[in-house]
């Protein structure tokens, strides 16, 4: 079991705002108190004593849609897995849904039974299925051979093959058996992510009226936002509703359309993602994404042929500093965005998401330029503390 920890003089990110040299107490594997130095919770007689001045206490982030990090795919063996998710634990990860790419159906199924195995031991949240229920107009690095139509059917062998930890379902809505399929999955407490789409603006809205709930990596693999065909990202954007997911990795946003879906949808509806592939936490090379090969080259990665953006090579400690010392925003707005929003669109908030006594002792510990210093799960430290 993990020793308990006081954790002091942070300047600490709680639900009500931000207390300057602040403690955070944790007892095992859970948030025993939080508040400041005087705060009215008692520590174990034997905890261990962490002096934090200088820094940030955030909570532990939630990625809900990652390809794979440090060379590995959430696509191979089970090490493989273990690896991407231990790699990305390492950048501040402590919540990660596995995201699996276009292949063909029985690849799927038997992929969806090693990630539901991983999923009952704790290791991953869930499961994310992107494709291969997309559009073949807006496929971007999915194989167009494998592509099909939604048959609510299929989904539902993908959602058996997942033993209950399907947590999300990306699929172009247009297209016959979207809708049906939509709701099949509203149905399963699944979330229904429109992405990968062709849409226009009126099928859009009526994806969201019959359950759609996420917008897979806004603006990217969708038609642009236009004036006469304002296209599936007005409607994304103005519905209450949906969660936007971005990726803020300087290659796939400008600042513009990062500023835009902010202003628009607002803080508590945008969630922070990474869409990593292999290469994430890695280096620059070829990599395989599903049946295709990529390109990394200077951290961005593209496929061979074609040169579509093949995913990221982000981490979301590199998405919590560049949010904050390129784009401005407030650091509380992010941390709604890495943490809180993804927690609850999982169904998790009661366990993650936010540091609040009872709650899973998941933190990540950041120096005053948000560069990552430490991170803990579930009590025990996974990286660090680097105090020096």
């Amino acid at each position: 079991m993990a020793a308990s920890k006081v954790l002091t003089g942070a300047r600490v990110v709680l639900p009500t705002g931000i207390v300057d040299g602040g403690r955070v107490i944790v007892d095992g594997t859970r948030i025993a108190d939080t508040g400041t130095g005087a705060g009215t919770g008692t520590a174990p007689a034997d905890a261990e004593t962490y002096d934090v001045s200088g820094h940030w206490l955030v909570p532990g982030f939630v990625d809900l849609h990652n390809h794979g990090g440090g060379g590995a795919s959430f696509s191979g063996s089970a090490d493989d897995v273990l690896t991407a998710v231990r790699t990305h634990r390492a950048h501040g990860t402590t919540t990660l849904v596995a995201s699996t790419v276009t292949d063909d159906m029985d690849v799927l199924t038997r992929q969806a039974g090693l990630l539901s195995e991983l999923a009952e031991q704790g290791e991953i949240a869930g499961v994310h299925f992107e494709g291969p229920f997309i559009s073949p107009c807006r496929k971007g690095a999915h194989s167009e051979a494998l592509l099909r139509h939604p048959d609510p059917a299929e989904v539902r062998k993908l959602l058996d093959a997942a033993r209950g930890h399907a947590k999300m379902v990306t699929l172009a809505t247009e297209l016959p058996g979207g809708l049906d399929s939509v709701r099949l999955l509203a149905e399963h407490g699944v979330i229904a992510a429109v992405g990968h789409t062709d849409a226009t603006y009126e099928q859009t809205v009526e994806a969201i009226d019959t359950g759609a709930t996420v917008a897979t990596h806004l603006f990217n693999a969708m038609p642009a936002l236009g004036h006469r065909a304002p296209g599936p990202i007005a409607a994304l954007l103005e519905d209450e509703r949906v969660t936007v997911e971005l990726i803020n990795d300087g290659v796939h946003l400008h600042p513009a359309a990062l500023e835009l879906a902010f202003h628009h949808a607002g803080a508590a509806r945008v969630a922070f993602i990474t869409d990593a592939m292999d290469a994430a936490g890695s280096g620059d090379g070829r990599y395989l994404l599903g049946p295709l090969e990529v390109e990394v080259t200077d951290g961005v990665a593209r496929l061979v042929e074609g040169d579509s953006i093949a995913g990221s090579t982000l981490t979301l400690d590199r998405a919590f500093k560049r949010a904050v010392t390129v784009d401005g925003l407030p650091v509380q707005d992010v941390v709604a965005a890495l943490s809180a929003n993804p927690a609850r669109l999982l169904g998790l908030d009661d366990r993650i998401g936010s540091l609040e006594a009872g709650k899973d002792a998941d933190l990540v510990l950041l120096d005053e330029e948000f560069t990552l210093k430490g991170v803990l799960r579930r009590g025990a430290w996974v990286v660090g503390p680097h105090l020096g």
